[in-house]
């Protein structure tokens, strides 16, 4: 479910660079651009979710992880979800409501 979701963000972030930054400079010369943060949020979303798939696999097959630390990693990688979801949704809404105007 998450690989999707990564996937469309990352998909939306390569349109979103080609198509809204173009003609436009950026504030600072250091800062990221949208995209890139975009981008880096999903692959960090991504990696809590593999952290915390290998936690529960290494709890429930007995390798020594403690039940906290695999809740702990659990609710990390759910907490960067839901993040990445209002994100994405912000997004499209605000899409949709430049979609809407008219000139």
């Amino acid at each position: 479910m998450i690989a999707g979701v990564v996937s469309g963000l990352g998909a939306a972030a390569s349109s979103v660079t080609g198509a809204g930054m173009a003609g436009t400079a950026t504030a600072t010369a250091d800062a990221p651009p949208f995209a890139g943060m975009l981008q880096s949020m999903v692959e960090q979303t991504s990696a809590l979710d593999q952290k915390a798939a290998q936690a529960v696999t290494g709890l429930l097959s007995g390798q020594g992880v403690e039940i906290h630390d695999a809740m702990i990693a659990t609710e990390k990688a759910d907490m960067a979800f839901e993040l990445a979801l209002q994100v994405r949704n912000k997004a499209v809404a605000a899409y949709q409501q430049m979609m809407n105007m008219q000139f």
